[in-house]
């Protein structure tokens, strides 16, 4: 017989251990004081932070107010909410009546009991934390507040001063919607003590509600109406920056008619007799009922009903609708003047332009410098060529967009060679923190010209650079792609470019900048903060080494200036030997009654948008805004540094007495950083998506609404997106000279024709910042971007040229900033047109797409050919065609050659040129083949040319050229080919050609 199994073994159940409890205390304080720990290392690397950029006030400032609010308004919560809960409880009835309800009741009293105090405390806390956290959210509307600045302009309804809406009026907002809350939630607390002891009653004999618990919450709902009638007449100003959509405008703000005299008079109303009702509940625990104040409250809200809803609605039914036009233009009056004067459009000139399709000599000659300087190389383009013939190492990228700015009185396209880790072989700790830190240089190349092959004419290149920019401190430690955290300091090389063959060309940083981990505390916040373990314990860390971190320049002037909103791209700046990147800080409020408002971030959305960046404010609507705020960062040592621009503006004056000492004056803006200061393109976006329709300053003509703009949709892509601004050297009519402006075109709402032409003066000086605008007159024809570049699009030779060019080289074409200009008394449009070559994807430019009003369409090699032939013979006394061009001197001016008398070029002149042409084709034949000996003949030939260019020059009394001139729109050739990375031979005859210089080391 098999023996039968014993009973199955049980796990033994039981209280734990007395090591499984100190094991498990352990585990609970070690995780309690991780988190804590936690929490202390970002405050405590914050401030280190803020103090390594000198800029420990911002810190403290912002912190103390934080705290502050957080203090007093969630001890003044919890002190509300406590006492309520402690006074229901004093006044609960001594005996609870028999029922049902009470003895389920009984219960949970007794169960409370033990725990009375320790909820009274646990709960007023717990509520004053949460109002506390809200308060101190709420820092910035405190800080207006209390060094609230006077605007000096009064609204058009109350005559109060701009200022107490700004600044005022928020504040009192929020102070009222906390008193709300806390009688809300001490409402609510209350009866729920009272219901529990038995104060108040749903069933069981006699009166529902204790006489204490009565008078309690009759006091309560007394102070909660007389809170609503606060409400009341604040709302009576908040009409002044309400919003809402009328005539088109989504942010439409201010008082209407029915405002005016209808909710206005309703809002007054309802103030007296909330505070009637308020003193009603406030007579409760007297009277002993509660007739009267239930009586008062609901006359209140029918009063709501048929003063505040109904009554409006008739004024706007059988007042306004009839005769709407009338009743309104008061207000839209109002609403165009406050909406130009806080967006800064109030002072735009508008004049009348009739665009010819035919001009002459003497007209073009005025324009000559805007056509000179018509930029070819799109900095929204170009970027990839760029990258490919200058980056010159993996680990080296420029951003998607360039940059314009001004060098000598030449539009310069200029781009940062900035650190791009994704390019570097071996990716790890050391390599990622430790070895690749920073970039190198600044790349620059000329924006109205291109050599012969296409590329750009730089004249700042090479690794390390060197050009027209002279010597700076070209390690860029901080850039706009400098996203990670950098470990620096002595004993620590860093790569600054490696050397086929040779050792690394190798540096230490000596910034300043960063914040030093010596401390090993210092060392375990950071590892916390970067989820890094290896700061703390690295060998590779050495004595002195600091670590750098919040290296962009948008991120670094938002930290040190949180109430600025920042322009979305910075520009780099070579001056006086540093690189430094200059961001523009805009000012805002939503509170300036009558002014429209808008949205940031849809304002500012272009079809350039995603490659640029969008400006901080991206969702909250502002009705004011300003460019307060010049910013720069230097590359290399990270520093931050505020300059008043606007020193008129009260939101600056506010915050400046908020954070004293954190913003310099004006006069303070080094002399050679401020030529390259420039009108920014978010302000400027902002205007001109106003301006659409703001532009009509007759409150009659702005209710018909039949004049209304639009910013066009960028032709030259497809995704329907707005066109970008664009920077560029030209003349308007009624200027003098030509200057550096910030434009844009118009089109009528819903229709493609040209409407009007902005620009901004974007030099510092007497016009910077003033809009122009030419209103192209009723019937002109002018063509908007879209129907311009249809008609180059339906052009049959230029569509046979451009299959020809995109077949015959397997390639890509991209077309360049359609550029609208008032040349010669009409509209000149024209297009750089790229090839992109599909294996390499880079863009060369190799057409040149223009159309003068609306005649023939002229696609040619160079810009000189194609406005010659939509200009006609007038085009020769504006143009001025260049010298050939030696590429291996990518700094060298670009002279004009000698003109006859008659307009003419002179013979001598065109002869030596030509023989430069004929020696240059032939030292490019010689190249293709091989033939070395061949070209060196024909390098002494193109030397011999230029030499005879120069004699036959001076002898015509003409302009001196260079040796070795730039390479021109024209296409003329070179005095050697360039040895630049684009791949063609230096001029030596000796041996095959280099591909590519290689980098000295750096000085």
């Amino acid at each position: 017989m098999p023996d039968r199994p014993g009973p199955g073994s049980r796990a033994r159940v039981g209280p734990p251990s007395r090591r499984t409890k100190v094991l498990l205390l352990t585990v609970g304080a070690l995780a309690v004081l991780f988190l804590l720990f936690v929490m202390f290392a970002g405050l405590w690397t914050d401030w280190l932070w803020f103090d390594s950029v000198h800029y420990g006030s911002v810190f403290t400032s912002q912190l103390g107010a934080k705290l502050g609010l957080f203090a007093v308004f969630g001890l003044l919560m919890a002190l509300v909410v406590g006492f309520n809960l402690w006074l229901a409880y004093r006044l609960r009835p001594p005996l609870a009546a028999m029922s049902v309800e009470q003895q389920s009741l009984d219960r949970y009293r007794m169960g409370v009991a033990p725990f009375r105090r320790w909820l009274l405390v646990g709960l007023s806390l717990l509520v004053g934390l949460a109002a506390g956290a809200a308060a101190g959210a709420r820092w910035q509307t405190w800080m207006l507040w209390v060094n609230s600045t006077a605007f000096g302009v009064k609204d058009g309804q109350f005559h109060k001063d701009v200022s107490y809406y700004a600044f005022e009026l928020p504040w009192y907002q929020f102070v009222l919607g906390f008193a709300f809350s806390a009688v809300i939630v001490s409402l609510l607390a209350a009866t729920a003590v009272h219901y529990l002891y038995g104060g108040l009653r749903l069933q069981g004999p006699g009166r529902r509600a204790s006489a204490g618990a009565q008078g309690h919450l009759a006091v309560l709902l007394g102070v909660f109406v007389l809170l609503k009638a606060v409400a009341y007449w604040l709302d009576r100003y908040a009409l002044a920056v309400k919003s809402g959509s009328f005539k088109n405008v989504d942010g439409w703000t201010g008082l209407r008619y029915v405002d005016a005299n209808a909710f206005l008079p309703a809002k007054t109303i309802l103030f007296f007799v909330a505070v009637i009702c308020a003193l009603l509940f406030f007579l409760t625990p007297i009277r002993r009922t509660w007739a009267p104040a239930l009586i008062g409250f609901g006359l209140m809200a029918l009063s709501a009903l048929l003063v505040g809803g109904l009554y409006p609605a008739l004024v706007q039914k059988f007042q306004v609708m009839p005769n709407e036009q009338a009743k309104e233009t008061a207000y839209i009056q109002k609403n165009i003047d406050a909406t130009r004067q806080a967006y800064g459009i109030a002072d735009t000139v508008e004049q009348q332009y009739t665009p010819a399709d035919s001009t002459d000599a003497e007209k073009l000659k005025r324009d000559a410098q805007t056509i000179t300087d018509i930029r070819l190389l799109d900095p929204n383009v170009v970027s990839p060529t760029f990258q490919q013939n200058q980056a010159l190492r993996n680990y080296y990228a420029f951003p998607k967009t360039l940059d314009v700015d001004r060098y000598g009185k030449q539009d310069t396209v200029l781009g940062v060679r900035e650190l791009d880790l994704s390019g570097v072989q071996q990716r790890n700790f050391i390599n990622d923190h430790f070895k690749y830190t920073h970039g190198y240089g600044v790349v620059a190349a000329k924006g109205n010209q291109v050599d012969a092959n296409g590329n750009p004419v730089y004249t700042e290149h090479s690794l390390p650079a060197e050009g027209d920019l002279g010597g700076y401190e070209q390690r860029v430690y901080y850039g706009e792609r400098s996203t990670m955290y950098s470990v620096v300091g002595p004993g620590m090389d860093e790569i600054d470019y490696t050397r086929d063959g040779q050792p690394d060309q190798t540096s230490q940083y000596s910034g300043g900048s960063g914040v030093p981990l010596d401390n090993p505390l210092t060392r375990a916040a950071y590892a916390v903060k970067f989820a890094e373990p290896q700061l703390l314990y690295s060998g590779a860390i050495k004595d002195g080494a600091k670590i750098l971190y919040d290296r962009t320049p948008k991120e670094r002037v938002e930290k040190v200036a949180p109430w600025l909103s920042i322009d979305a791209d910075p520009y780099p700046v070579v001056q006086n030997g540093r690189l430094v990147w200059v961001l523009d800080g805009y000012t805002t409020s939503d509170g300036y009654p009558f002014s429209s408002k808008t949205t940031l971030g849809d304002a500012t959305k272009d079809s350039l948008t995603d490659q640029r960046g969008r400006t901080l404010t991206t969702a909250g609507q502002v009705n004011y805004i300003r460019n307060s705020v010049k910013a720069t960062v230097d590359a290399y040592t990270g520093e931050v540094t505020l300059y008043q621009w606007d020193d008129a503006d009260p939101v600056l004056k506010t915050w400046m007495k908020a954070f004293p000492g954190t913003v310099k004056a004006k006069a303070d803006i080094p002399a050679t950083l401020l030529p390259h200061l420039r009108y920014p393109q978010d302000l400027f976006k902002v205007q001109r998506d106003l301006l659409g329709q703001y532009h009509i300053t007759d409150a009659t003509a702005f209710f018909s609404g039949t004049d209304v703009w639009e910013v066009p949709e960028d032709p030259t892509i497809n995704s329907h997106d707005v066109q970008p601004p664009y920077y560029l050297t030209l003349r308007m009519p009624d200027a003098e000279e030509a200057s550096f402006s910030l434009t844009t075109a118009f089109v009528p709402s819903g229709r493609k024709n040209l409407a009007a032409f902005m620009t901004a003066g974007a030099d510092p000086g007497p016009d910077y910042g003033k809009l122009r605008i030419l209103r192209m007159t009723s019937g002109s024809g002018a063509l908007g971007p879209a129907l311009t570049q249809a008609k180059f699009n339906s052009d049959t030779d230029v569509a046979r040229q451009l299959s020809l060019l995109r077949t015959g080289n397997d390639s890509d074409l991209v077309y360049g900033n359609l550029l609208t200009l008032p040349v010669g008394g009409g509209i000149l449009n024209v297009e750089p047109v790229y090839l992109v070559a599909r294996g390499a994807k880079v863009p060369v430019l190799k057409k040149v797409l223009a159309v003068y009003g609306d005649r023939n369409v002229a696609l040619e090699d160079t810009l000189d050919k194609a406005l010659a032939k939509v200009l006609g013979g007038a085009a020769d006394g504006a143009t001025t065609p260049t010298a050939p061009a030696d590429p291996t001197q990518p700094g060298t001016g670009t002279p004009t050659t000698p003109t006859t008398p008659g307009g003419g070029q002179d013979p001598e002149v065109a002869k030596a040129l030509a023989d430069a042409q004929k020696a240059f084709d032939e030292g490019q034949a010689a190249m293709k083949s091989g033939d070395w000996t061949a070209y060196g003949k024909a390098q002494e030939a193109l030397k011999q040319a230029i030499a005879a260019a120069v004699a036959a020059e001076q002898k015509a009394g003409g302009t001196q050229p260079s040796p070795a001139p730039s390479a021109s729109p024209s296409g003329s050739p070179s005095a050697a080919p360039s040895a630049s990375p684009s791949g063609a031979p230096t001029a030596a005859p000796t041996g095959p050609p280099t591909t590519q210089p290689s980098p000295a080391p750096a000085g």
